[in-house]
């Protein structure tokens, strides 16, 4: 359904829009819009802005605070453009999908909540527009194999936000070479420390302030009172609690298990799979010590580390064990239990990792050359996967088998019923 005049008469322009964006010039700044300028969104307006190659020409957000702020922010970096005449403005939209029907536009970086990844993806891929989409890029399992199908049907670049893979010193990058090239033997168990599941949202009504357009917030969410724990008002500097709440997202095991699982999967090898058993611990509602199995025998174990000889967890965002030897990485740095592990460097004719030391600028260059970047819809998807079965098998709490080239439980219909949920009428794409 999702009206606004059902997407502005799907955008009118649709085939010229399409050709725009996927014929961008070497020389040409490519025209971005930024869907949700919140703390993560504000993040990535500032990072854009300091690029030359790229021009922001729109901004949006639900807060009419933040829209204002966004755009005061993009004025006064582009002011002598703006007193020369050399830039046209920035615009500021409530709506998303009239920032999408702007003609000129060539991509857009969204910055949502999680319960909105996919329904603005989606739309923006029917527009023709290149994506950069926050992590983790979808709300369940079933939407992330359509939005797949979208970007492959629109054939735009997609890059999903688990920077992991490009940034941070370049620590996970060097983590996985080790693993790929059997610095650490032959990989037995991957130890992932991440928070725990999502829970119901229980928050009480408030009266929304004006300038919020909670409905429009809600989107594809069951439909609830407002509440400032979800949408705060004005401009925020912290990350909003909505990501504790399965109504809207997938708490810390998806939040932060978007990255650390997805570094997971890439050591793997399973990119475009996921595991086949996921086994809850005995006690579901702690939260911790559920694992992934693997077809080729490897364990990924939830927030549940070996302890050395004091007692005290060998913990680490990623822990690779290994038949000959253990790496531990996180955002901070690399170690290793045996310290010669990382004193071999990976040489020039064993394996490397995609090469991207910029997660913006690698969207960026493939908009450019037409290539995949380093974390395509397809990826996200998987990644997000692996957290969506763990709040499954929390939930469920009993051991579930896991076909990964169908994407459903064998022989499990209640568990099946957990990878979708329909979204609201006016809002579903």
């Amino acid at each position: 359904m999702l009206t606004r005049r059902t997407f502005l008469a799907a955008s009118a322009a649709a085939p010229l829009v399409m050709s725009r964006a996927s014929g961008v010039a070497a020389n040409e700044k490519l025209a971005i819009g930024f869907i949700g300028v919140g703390t993560m969104g504000r993040g990535h307006l500032g990072g854009f802005l300091g690029r030359k190659e790229v021009e922001v020409v729109a901004v949006c957000d639900v807060v009419k605070e933040r829209l204002d702020s966004a755009k005061e922010t993009v004025e006064k970096r582009y002011a002598d453009r703006i007193k020369s005449g050399d830039y046209k403005g920035v615009k500021a939209f409530p709506d998303f999908r009239d920032l999408l029907a702007m003609k000129g536009l060539d991509a857009v970086v969204i910055a949502t909540p999680d319960h909105w990844h996919v329904g603005t993806s989606v739309l923006a891929a029917r527009a023709g527009k290149h994506i950069y989409c926050e992590k983790p890029l979808t709300q369940n399992i079933a939407e992330g194999r359509f939005l797949v199908g979208e970007v492959a049907k629109a054939k735009v670049v997609f890059e999903t936000g688990s920077q992991q893979r490009s940034e941070f010193g370049g620590h996970f990058r060097k983590a996985v070479e080790y693993v790929w090239n059997g610095r650490i033997g032959k990989l037995k168990t991957v130890r992932i420390g991440v928070g725990g599941p999502a829970k119901p949202c229980d928050l009480p009504a408030q009266e929304a302030p004006a300038g919020t357009d909670f409905d429009l917030w809600l989107g594809p969410a069951p439909e609830r009172a407002y509440n400032e724990v979800l949408c705060p008002k004005g401009v925020h500097k912290h990350f909003p609690a909505w990501r504790n709440y399965q109504e809207y997202a997938g708490g810390a095991m998806a939040d932060m298990g978007a990255h650390h699982f997805d570094i997971a999967q890439w050591a793997m090898g399973m990119d475009g799979s996921g595991p086949v058993e996921v086994i809850p611990p005995k006690d579901p509602k702690t939260g911790k010590g559920l694992q992934f199995v693997y077809a080729n025998g490897v364990v990924m174990i939830h927030n549940e580390f070996e302890k050395d000889k004091d007692g005290k967890e060998v913990k680490a965002d990623c822990v690779f064990e290994g038949s000959d030897g253990t790496i531990l990485v996180s955002r901070g740095g690399i170690s290793s239990i045996s310290p010669d592990i990382l004193k071999s460097p990976i040489t020039e004719k064993e394996k490397h990792v995609y090469p991207s030391t910029s997660h913006h600028g690698n969207w960026l260059e493939c908009i450019k050359s037409g290539k995949e970047t380093i974390c395509t819809a397809e990826i996200g998807h998987r990644s997000a996967t692996i957290c969506h079965l763990g709040n499954i098998g929390y939930r469920l709490g009993r051991k579930l088998t896991w076909d990964p080239a169908k994407e459903l439980f064998t022989g499990d219909e209640a568990a099946n019923k957990e990878l979708s949920r329909e979204p609201r009428a006016k809002y579903k794409v």
